[in-house]
């Protein structure tokens, strides 16, 4: 019986925003109060555990508005490069010139959907990726809820080597593993599952142009591109790198390709038509790709120029030991009830401020206006505000839920399945992070969980902790802080539940074929 009503909250989440259509915050609301008079009345929160009921409340709520926040240090100045872009012409920039690598938006598309949402994902984490990428498919013709399944899906194997290796290497700070072995334990999953994610991005970008199709020929070139380099890493070096180099390597293979291809095409055109009229046909383009780089004919350098001082920001702070030090050597800490809750962040480490620099020399590269800036600022401001309430609600219900012991009990409880258990390993993993909405909180939590069981069931310990970093990994995309994150981005901010209806079946396909390598594997 305790099992079950530690589950209500999470059934109540998918019920309301899926089945009835509920925005997240008053799906997030209710399940907040369910969550909260179960964890009292059952689970005795608050008196077990040194403080009070009314203190473990409100230690709870400050908890998740805490948390609320540093997404939203996030959210904000993603969403404020997104419109200085878009006012800015850049946006058009970088689009006329993905058309001079292509005249294939749907294969451009894919250097966003896959390749810069791996590369952030690993370079930054935490969410940046779909708040940076999906509103930049948007602006290219996607539909929102299209550009937000497509950024969710298209960044998910890079998860587990997200942020230079942090999910990683957190389990490596709580089992005796070799961090190589952890890495290697975890790509073999991603790299299957990666199949099911590759398609389905494939199936989304192919909207942008329905008569045409996938462009699943284009994806093959892209997931070899991008795994090659990754499992490599993985084996021998260890998980800081896999998603990073990987992304960047991949992504110059595949540019290079498909230039080739063109320019092979466009020799076959010359000889087919004739010099005169393939020549027409190139000035053509050549004016389209100018009309669309308005208003200031910017280059690709200036237009990218948000994003690449980001990259190298967070590369500078994650890989160069005297600045990675420096950059966390400031800490900002709060505690309640005697240290009962409590958190912190590292400001100058934490990826918000560095998109925040970014959005500022980004503007600055691009001789933005005063204007320019002040709106882009504005109008990202007035989109996270509502978005916060719905944040701090959803994270009341995983914190109640972990601090109460919901989360455990189902833990266990599914480790009651046996023999069964690699089956649903990784599923445990995916609750990790639909609770906590980070991997890394997943793998701090049942990591140790997942080595224990697998020693008490007499099975392999290794593949079960990949199978719990690959189901964490995997929990990104149903995740509800993402989702209402991923909403706020593109506008759709009141519709999760749209998102949540487009990301959960893919998540639910790729758990299943992790569960069933894992019972192969362990």
């Amino acid at each position: 019986m305790d099992t079950l009503l530690a589950a209500l909250p999470i059934v109540v989440v998918l019920v309301l925003m899926i089945g009835l259509k509920w925005s997240a915050i008053w799906a997030g609301v209710t399940a907040a109060v369910v969550a909260v008079v179960i964890a009292l009345t059952t689970f005795g929160f608050g008196t077990d555990e040194g403080f009070g009921r009314v203190q473990g409340v409100t230690g709870v709520v400050v908890s998740a508005a805490w948390t609320a926040l540093t997404v939203m240090l996030i959210i904000g100045p993603a969403l404020g490069i997104h419109h200085l872009q878009q006012k800015t012409g850049a946006t058009s920039a970088i689009e006329a010139g993905l058309a001079r690598i292509t005249p294939d938006p749907r294969v451009a598309a894919l250097l966003i959907a896959w390749f810069f949402t791996l590369l952030i994902e690993g370079a930054a984490g935490f969410g940046t990726p779909v708040a940076l990428s999906a509103p930049f498919l948007v602006a290219a013709g996607f539909k929102p809820v299209t550009a937000v399944v497509a950024a969710m899906a298209g960044n998910v194997a890079a998860v587990p080597f997200g942020a230079v290796g942090t999910p990683t290497l957190a389990q490596a700070a709580i089992v005796d593993y070799d961090p190589v072995d952890l890495s290697w334990a975890v790509s073999p999953y991603m790299v299957v599952t990666g199949v099911i994610l590759a398609l389905t991005v494939a199936r989304l970008v192919g909207t942008l142009i329905p008569t045409a199709g996938p462009p699943w020929r284009w994806m093959a070139v892209a997931y070899v591109a991008f795994f090659a380099p990754y499992l490599l890493i993985a084996r021998f070096v260890g998980p800081e790198l896999p998603s990073l180099v990987g992304s960047i390597l991949g992504a110059g293979v595949f540019i290079a390709l498909v230039r080739a291809v063109v320019m092979r095409r466009a020799r076959a055109r010359v000889l087919l038509t004739g010099p005169e009229e393939a020549a027409e046909r190139d000035v053509e383009r050549a004016a389209d790709a100018a009309e669309r780089s308005e208003p200031h004919h910017m280059g690709m350098m200036a237009a990218t120029a948000p994003y690449a001082i980001l990259v190298v920001l967070v590369l500078l702070t994650r890989l160069v030991p005297p600045i990675k030090d420096a950059s966390q050597s400031w800490d900002v800490t709060w505690s309640l009830f005697d240290g009962a809750f409590g958190d912190g962040i590292q400001p100058l480490y934490h990826p918000g401020p560095l998109l925040l620099v970014a959005f500022l020399g980004g503007a600055l590269w691009q001789r933005a206006t005063r204007s320019e800036i002040g709106g882009a600022f504005s109008v990202a401001t007035r989109q996270v505000v509502p978005v916060f309430a719905a944040l701090v609600a959803m994270v009341t219900v995983a914190y109640t839920m972990s601090e109460s012991g919901m989360t455990t009990q189902l833990a266990v409880a599914a480790a009651g399945a046996g023999a069964a258990w690699p089956l649903l390993s990784p599923f445990v993993g995916a609750l990790g992070t639909f609770m906590t909405g980070s991997a890394t909180s997943s793998n701090i939590l049942f990591t140790d969980f997942q080595d224990l069981t697998a020693g008490e069931a007499g099975l392999e310990q290794l593949p079960l902790i990949g199978a719990q970093n690959a189901g964490a990994a995997i929990g990104n995309m149903i995740c509800p802080h993402n989702i209402i994150a991923a909403a706020a981005t593109v506008g759709l901010a009141g519709r999760e539940g749209e998102l949540l209806k487009g990301t959960l079946p893919v998540a639910l396909v790729t758990l299943v074929l992790t569960g069933g390598m894992a019972l192969l594997l362990a």
